[in-house]
């Protein structure tokens, strides 16, 4: 009987001990959003969807983003961990246990940004079409280290 006890006691103590991971979970939402609207988000190179969109996140990790939408360069960043303040209640009331248990779930950090609002920029193309025909309209962006070579001029 004195073993029940005893492992209901330390599992109690390992449940109840970890203020990040009660407080905060070992999961994030993070909100993501795009203008124009209606980009394809990748995270970590799979989609996970159109935005707008909020994406359930582990804190243990960090996460590459790309957001694409036709016509428009794709946006690149990164969500990050940050420390947690919670996981310093650990020192008053977890103990040692609460910083393993807090440190083994990552809910010892936070991701940052937890919101993620993209400006898409036209990246120069248009598309349009009448009938059987498809006009392309493409602008090219001047490299500052090329180096001039020549001038087309125009013929009449």
């Amino acid at each position: 009987m004195r073993i029940y006890l005893f492992l209901f006691v330390l599992i109690f103590s390992f449940i109840i001990t970890s203020c990040a991971t009660i407080v905060s979970g070992s999961r994030q939402i993070v909100k993501i959003s795009s203008e124009p609207a209606s980009a394809e988000v990748f995270i970590n190179e799979v989609q996970v969807g159109i935005t707008p969109l909020e994406q359930n996140l582990k804190r243990n990790m960090e996460y590459n983003v790309v957001i694409k939408l036709s016509g428009y360069k794709p946006y690149e960043t990164a969500i990050t961990q940050a420390f947690n303040g919670w996981y310093l209640g650990n020192i008053v009331f977890g103990g040692i246990i609460g910083l393993i248990v807090d440190a083994g779930t990552g809910a010892m950090y936070r991701l940052t940004p937890e919101e993620l609002s993209a400006k898409l920029q036209a990246d120069g193309s248009v598309f349009s079409s009448k009938g059987d025909n498809l006009y392309i309209s493409v602008t090219l962006e001047v490299d500052p280290n090329w180096e001039k070579v020549g001038q087309l001029t125009p013929t009449r």
